[in-house]
């Protein structure tokens, strides 16, 4: 398959931080979906569903290009599923109940091409082994990140590495949002290789 222009379906600065280290070139833009869980949706169906959406809403204002679209959902144990906080009270909500807990990511990976509509996905999945954590630590890493836009109330690219007693999974790029590996894979798949370019 021809390469073609590579468009990230995201305004995430941090996407676009790990996606510029294949030195491939790209473009940005906001799909702007509804992100909403639908009735009965898992958690991986979540985020598979999110980022194909994400992906595809591009896809016909930008014919000629091949789309990647990410989205990541965090689960407890028992389940429950951790959105993006959006304020303070709901990251501590969160990251209360993350405490002393293995608390799975699942990032969803979807990559189209606009014109043909043919499209691969992948969910990435990772564990968190949160510490546990005290109010006052909470409080203050909450203070000092402010990361209401991230699911499970932290950012790994930052200070949220001190809420960790251990990390297990293929690609920690999956928790910063977008899993490379897989996304290597794919574009490798379809013929872009960014160790050849």
């Amino acid at each position: 398959m021809k390469s073609q222009p590579l468009l990230l379906a995201s305004s995430s600065p941090y996407r676009r931080e790990l996606l510029q280290r294949l030195g491939l070139p790209f473009t940005c833009a906001s799909p702007g979906i509804d992100e909403s869980i639908q009735p009965g949706e898992s958690a991986e169906g979540l985020a598979i569903r999110l980022a194909a959406e994400k992906a595809g809403a591009l896809a016909p204002t930008h014919p000629g290009h091949w789309i990647i679209g990410s989205d990541q959902v965090a689960c407890l144990p028992d389940g429950t599923i951790l959105n993006k906080p959006g304020n303070h009270e709901a990251a501590i909500r969160q990251l209360t109940r993350s405490s002393g807990q293995q608390v799975s990511f699942l990032t969803g990976l979807a990559l189209i091409n606009a014109d043909t509509g043919v499209a691969l996905t992948h969910c990435e999945p990772f564990q968190v082994h949160f510490r546990t954590l005290e109010g006052a630590e909470i409080e203050r890493y909450l203070e000092r990140e402010q990361p209401y836009d991230c699911a499970g109330s932290f950012k790994m690219e930052g200070l949220g590495i001190a809420l960790f007693e251990s990390l297990e999974g293929r690609d920690p790029n999956s928790l910063v949002g977008l899993p490379l590996i897989a996304l290597i894979d794919m574009l490798r798949a379809w013929g872009l290789n960014p160790l050849l370019r």
